[in-house]
């Protein structure tokens, strides 16, 4: 029987609604609202909140910040000497090995052990106290009455950097392999496809100080490193010491790009630049993890950070992106690609630039393709410039994947798999944990990518600002990611450290960075069990001493309500505007 009109109209109609369902769904989950609909703020730019300018600290507040400074201090003078006995120290060419007082800490273990573990907690402590001339109450949007001035930070800053700078390494013997591998490089031969025991010999030098784990694997970093690597090997050969002051010497630089472009990236933002740099250019994952353990994170965070802001001078500014601002824009697009070469994940900020120079350009199919095109031409020429020009080619992007070897407690995937198989041998089920991590991660990698994408569709529509989105989308792949090592969360707090100010991020940001800061062993490794609970003992002994004989001089406790704070002035109000939080 043939159907009638109403009836062919009420299938079609049927037909629309199921098909558009799952268009709507995946819509949603992108962010991406109907054309005409009314605007709704995105629930992450709640995050963000505009800072105001504050007076500088008074007399008394000054005197305090000194004793806080010095205390800090004491913490990386006291993590230093221990260093000598409880650091990463090398297997051979130990260079305190012999000497009469320097050898010292290396033949009281536990002492020294007791020496880097009181250091930690006095540098968080002392980052914590720091932060009440930074932030004020972290539970509170209002901030600091009064906020201590950039040049006090920057001088605080560098104290706690020196003594760091100058330790054996600490927290990692990742410095090793970094020697290794730039060794193997300088004699010719392809770090992407032999791990130092194979290119090396097993008795050389550098590959005996190569834990034992990374001994045979490639190198999982991007040819300008290596080649950084390779030219630090042809200067030191197999001197170790030297190598390691080199490679620490790259790290500061990268510490330093991150200093010049963290405070400007929150200007940008709307965010006081002295709260930003406490969080995150202060914070001790950082100044343990980047300058004592010797990680390439810095250089790359570092050259990130400084694309971003300088790409964002030409997508941001006033007039038409042309000559000077062009200029600019390559500059930034192309420190980000360089960055990218040292690893590989921050190159998704050159996304999100390309999103906000794709609104710039009038939001348009044709706009997003152009910025898209442009940054990706860019992109290719820097990484394949330095793929060639290093003689490493391309074989890099096949060991990006080496450290998943490594079973992270602080990975979401990996500690449910871990846990779901342990419960599996407790009930006799059998141990079918690689199995469940063959579910989990996947899903883990899905779920980052929706993340990073919703992200980047609300740069696009200029919900969230392109700093928060990246930060928000390195926060969710970290945690995702099969393996995260503690200085990795420094990849989405530094981003998020310009931007976002909210209790409901500064607070675990905090708590979680205290607690991380001081629960790895200084050697990278282990110690026995005994040696640990006297070193924490100690610890606590003397960390509540010194509490005590400080309870008058340094500001354990916050002496004004959040209530008394007034407000002045806010942060160039015209640069602000960029952080969209409230825009529809």
């Amino acid at each position: 029987m043939p159907k009638t009109p109403t009836q062919k109209t009420t299938a079609r109609s049927t037909r629309a609604i199921l098909l558009d369902k799952p268009k709507h769904l995946v819509l949603s989950t992108l962010g991406v609202r109907p054309f005409g609909s009314t605007p709704r703020q995105s629930v992450v730019a709640t995050l963000h909140g505009d800072e105001d300018e504050r007076p500088g600290l008074n007399e008394k507040e000054t005197a305090q910040l000194r004793g806080i400074r010095r205390f800090g201090a004491t913490g990386t003078v006291l993590m230093a000497v221990g260093a000598l006995g409880a650091g990463a120290q090398p297997v051979l060419q130990n260079p305190t090995a012999g000497l009469r007082v320097l050898s010292l800490p290396g033949r009281m273990p536990t002492v020294s052990l007791t020496m880097t573990m009181t250091g930690t907690v006095l540098v968080v402590l002392a980052w914590l106290m720091l932060g009440r001339f930074a932030v004020g109450d972290l539970r509170s949007r209002a901030g600091a009455p009064r906020r201590m001035s950039r040049s006090q930070l920057d001088r605080t800053l560098l104290l706690w950097i020196l003594p760091l700078s100058v330790a054996p390494p600490m927290f990692s013997r990742d410095v090793y392999s970094y020697l290794a591998q730039s060794e193997i490089a300088a004699r010719g031969l392809d770090p992407y496809l032999i791990g130092p025991k194979a290119a090396l010999g097993v008795d050389h030098v550098l590959t005996r100080t190569v834990p034992t784990i990374w001994r045979d694997t490639p190198a999982p970093y991007g040819p300008f490193f290596l080649w950084l690597g390779r030219g630090i090997s042809s200067l030191t050969g197999d001197n170790i010491v030297a190598g390691i002051f080199l490679h620490r010497l790259l790290v500061l630089v990268g510490v330093a790009l991150i200093v010049w472009a963290l405070p400007r990236l929150a200007k940008r933002c709307g965010v006081s630049a002295v709260s930003s740099l406490w969080l995150g250019a202060a914070n001790p994952l950082l100044l343990f993890h980047l300058v004592a353990g010797i990680h390439n994170e810095a250089l790359m965070l570092g050259l990130m950070l400084a694309g971003i802001e300088v790409a964002l001078r030409a997508v941001e500014g006033a007039g038409p992106i042309r000559g000077r601002s062009l200029a600019l824009l390559m500059a930034g697009s192309g420190l980000i690609a360089l960055s990218a070469t040292v690893k590989i994940p921050s190159l998704l900020a050159l996304g999100f630039v390309g999103v906000a120079l794709a609104r710039r350009w009038g939001g348009t199919w044709k706009s997003f393709f152009s910025a898209a095109l442009l940054l990706a031409t860019v992109t290719v020429v820097v990484i394949g410039f330095i793929s060639v020009a290093s003689g490493l080619g391309m074989g890099w992007v096949n060991t990006l994947n080496t450290a998943t070897v490594v079973r992270s407690w602080m990975s979401i995937p990996t500690i449910l798999g871990v846990g779901t198989g342990l419960v599996g041998v407790l009930l006799g089920l059998g141990d079918h944990t690689t199995a469940i991590l063959t579910i989990t991660r996947p899903i883990a990698y899905l779920v980052a990518v929706l993340i990073t994408a919703r992200m980047m569709v609300s740069a696009y529509m200029g919900r969230i600002h392109p700093v928060g989105g990246l930060g928000i989308a390195l926060g969710a792949i970290v945690l995702l990611f099969p393996v995260v090592q503690p200085w990795y969360l420094l990849w989405a707090i530094l981003p998020l450290a310009a931007w976002a100010t909210a209790p409901i991020f500064r607070v675990p940001a905090v708590v979680f960075t205290s607690i991380v800061s001081v629960m790895l062993m200084s050697n990278g490794a282990e110690y026995l069990p005994f040696m640990i609970v006297q070193a924490v003992v100690a610890t606590i002994v003397t960390a509540c001493a010194l509490i005590y004989l400080t309870r008058n001089s340094l500001p354990w406790r916050s002496e004004k309500p959040v209530a008394e704070i007034t407000k002045t002035r806010p942060v160039d109000e015209g640069n602000s505007a960029g952080a969209y939080a409230d825009s529809p």
